[in-house]
Formats: structure tokens, C-alpha cells, sequence
């Protein structure tokens, strides 16, 4: 099935107590794509400015949720449900990670499957009443001295998995900033202003570690992955170096 024809998962918070966390899930959600979002009966009612106020920039989340009295009314079109919790819970369940959740979230969104992820109320968390409509507990593997999440950030950690994944972004890129890498020529001239400047300067003592020094050096270099804007930087600072200890001596500059 074509990316285009994924279906994303429907986050439903479970009797949320303050109008800025639903908010805050608003925004959690949006920032990483998702928007379906469905509010089992909020302790304040709905809709609820400060939820809007909150929310800054991500509204239209909160004005297609829909509310629903109970967990089982919210999610009785879902074909897999997750319920997201810190606590052991005495029920058997298979527990995931954020990771493996969204993996398989994907992988049935893909095949045009309905995904459901309960969120608990802020103060005690989802019950046991409301996991039993769940297949699989969601558990992040926070400090067990202190397992206590937001709402709104128990969304975003749940959001920025699914996003994550789905995404294209390289996991690593180099910005460059109006220059580029400079060739390995330009890194061996660099290589050789070092070695010749050095050489005069007797660093390279003993006789017998001096091939393996020169060795270092240059591996040095090539390691660094030195841009050209970095490579005329580093010449420059040797001749200024050089040109300030030849004004000390009474020397001319010295020159490459």
C-alpha cells in the first residue's frame, strides 16, 4: 500500500482533567502529523478554551475531536488499540517500547488497519478499566524513581515516534554554511605547511619516531573532514603564528 493510503493512529485521551494538556497533545500531535484526536468524557467539559488557548497554532485538532462518554464508544471502530502506561498492571498483555508500538502501528496503518492510542488522565493514569479495551501496553522506559509524564508529553514521545519513523530525514547532515569539503589535495597542501613548519621547529625528535609522527599528522588530517574555509583558516593561523614570532626576532615573515 502507498504511503499516501497510510492510515494514522487516533490518539484518545482518557478523561483528561486540564484544558491546557489537551492542548499541549493538540500541539504534540500536529508537530509530528497527526491529528485525529478523541476525548473521553473531560473532567471540564467541551470544548474548553484554555484547551484552544493552549493549543497555539493547532486548533483544527481540537475542533474534529470528538467526544465520547467511554473508552469502549471511543475506540469501537479500531482494529488494534494501545494503551500507554508507567505501572505494572495485573492484567496479561504483551508490553512494547515507543519504538516497536509505532513499528507496528506502521506496519497496520499501511495495510489500512485502524490504530487507537489511550492516553490516561493526568493524575492517576489509565485504569484497569480501561486498558481491558486495549491489545498491547505502551511502557516508556523512563527512571523508575520518577516514571511520572505529562500528558502532553506522554503525546509528544508516542507523536515523535510515529513521525520519526516515517520520516526521510537522514539521521545525520553535515551543514556546510556557504562553503564545502576540501578536497583532498587541499588537505595534503595543509599536511605539508604543518610537516615544513614543524620539521624547522624540531618537532619531530627523536630521529627514530619521526616517520611514525609524520604518520599521525597526516591521518590527523585526513580524519577531520575539513572543510575549505577551515583549511585557509589553519594556513592562516600558522603564518600569523610564524609572523608574529619572526617581528619577536627581528625576522622577515616567513613564507610557505
Amino acid at each position: 500500500m502507498a504511503q499516501a493510503d497510510m492510515v494514522d493512529p487516533v490518539i484518545v485521551l482518557v478523561r483528561p482533567q486540564m484544558g491546557e494538556n489537551i492542548g499541549a497533545a493538540a500541539r504534540a500531535m500536529l508537530n509530528f502529523g497527526l491529528d485525529r484526536m478523541r476525548i473521553v468524557a473531560p473532567r471540564d467539559g467541551w470544548p474548553n478554551p484554555k484547551a484552544n488557548a493552549m493549543a497555539s497554532g493547532a486548533g483544527r485538532v481540537l475542533d474534529q475531536a470528538g467526544v465520547f462518554p467511554d473508552v469502549a464508544r471511543a475506540v469501537a471502530d479500531c482494529d488494534f488499540v494501545f494503551a500507554t502506561t508507567a505501572r505494572s498492571r495485573e492484567l496479561v498483555k504483551e508490553v512494547v517500547t515507543p519504538e516497536r508500538a509505532m513499528a507496528m502501528a506502521r506496519e497496520m496503518g499501511a495495510a489500512g488497519k485502524k490504530i487507537g492510542i489511550l492516553f490516561g488522565p493526568e493524575r492517576a493514569g489509565l485504569e484497569n478499566g480501561d486498558i481491558i479495551h486495549a491489545n498491547t501496553i505502551v511502557t516508556v522506559p523512563v527512571n523508575p524513581e520518577f516514571f511520572s509524564l505529562n500528558l502532553g508529553q506522554s503525546v509528544l514521545l508516542l507523536a515523535y515516534e510515529w513521525g520519526r519513523q516515517g520520516s526521510e530525514v537522514p539521521a545525520s547532515v553535515m551543514g556546510f554554511a556557504r562553503t564545502e569539503l576540501a578536497s583532498r589535495e587541499e588537505v595534503e597542501r595543509l599536511g605539508d605547511h604543518y610537516e615544513m613548519r614543524l620539521e624547522e621547529a624540531g618537532f619531530f625528535f627523536p630521529p627514530t619516531k619521526a616517520a611514525g609522527m609524520r604518520l599521525n599528522l597526516r591521518n590527523m588530517w585526513g580524519r577531520l573532514a575539513l572543510t575549505r574555509a577551515e583549511v585557509q583558516t589553519l594556513h592562516g593561523m600558522l603564518r600569523q603564528i610564524l609572523f608574529r614570532k619572526g617581528q619577536e626576532s627581528g625576522q622577515d615573515e616567513p613564507r610557505d
